[in-house]
């Protein structure tokens, strides 16, 4: 192992790490990176994270200016909703929605694919997660064949225009990619299937999902590659070892929640001297 992987790199040296760069290297970005972090450090280190992103986001909604939206995207068992309690568990709930989107209703799927993403993005003040996103209509229906790949194609400039309306009208964006290995997923799954408590979350519709593994990826780094803009990066987690996914995502927060840099709006009223009788 080189020994630079073993020395701790800096707060901004790993989130540029993560940060996707044109053109993409899908394959250059190791599933079970580490950053040079200790499992037991690491551990440590998200505690005060968490502390520090709680204090962004009181201020945040104090301030109301400015919304963030974050989006997961991942393979099965990559660790999408383990990232929702770990990350967002310490923030406020009053400030934070997340959004799952499943397969569209008949309602959602007599409108254009973006219609049920609007409605749902987050307001100004508060974090909204989207846990799967509309990239799956340039993913899932792309590698099922569920619509002619002109359509799914032409997908990829509206979405760059959606996100830039959103970023326009003070939206921040930060998507994310937990980017885990075929070997790592095989583990997870069969450790669902081995575990009472656990084999309720699979489905045999996982293994179908897991047989077109190389075509999944190369969707994901088309959709990745063509749709990481300026305004809306794409960072690619590394997520085989859980404790490296959640300290890099709530590093990567921090990093954005920091340059908004939200402030206390000061009070309406002179409250110099006031007394509560």
């Amino acid at each position: 192992m080189p020994a630079d992987r073993l020395r701790p790199r800096s707060d901004d040296a790993v989130v540029r790490a993560m940060r996707v760069e044109q053109p993409l290297d899908l394959s250059a970005h190791d599933t079970s990176e580490t950053f040079g972090w200790d499992k037991a450090e690491a551990k440590e280190a998200l505690g005060p994270e968490l502390e520090q992103l709680a204090e962004l986001q009181k201020r945040l909604f104090a301030q109301r200016r400015h919304a963030v939206l974050v989006v997961l995207q991942a393979m099965d068992a990559a660790g999408k909703d383990g990232v929702v309690r770990s990350v967002f568990t310490g923030i406020n709930p009053a400030g934070v929605a997340v959004h799952s989107f499943g397969v569209p209703s008949e309602e959602e799927s007599e409108h254009d694919f973006l219609w049920r993403v609007h409605q749902v993005c987050p307001r100004r003040g508060t974090i909204g997660v989207f846990n799967r996103s509309h990239y799956e209509d340039v993913l899932v229906v792309r590698v099922k064949e569920l619509v002619p790949p002109e359509r799914w194609q032409a997908r990829y400039e509206l979405i760059r225009r959606f996100e830039t309306g959103l970023v326009a009208e003070d939206t921040a964006i930060i998507k994310l990619f937990l980017h885990i290995s075929a070997d790592e997923q095989r583990q997870r799954l069969q450790d669902r299937l081995d575990s009472p408590d656990e084999r309720w979350k699979f489905r045999l519709g996982d293994l179908d999902d897991r047989a077109p593994w190389d075509d999944f990826m190369s969707a994901y780094h088309d959709a990745l590659e063509r749709t990481s803009t300026g305004d809306a990066p794409w960072y690619v987690v590394p997520g085989d070892r859980k404790w490296v996914r959640d300290l890099a995502v709530a590093k990567i927060l921090r990093h954005h929640l920091s340059a908004i840099d939200p402030q206390y709006p000061e009070p309406e009223d002179d409250l110099s001297g006031l007394v509560v009788p």
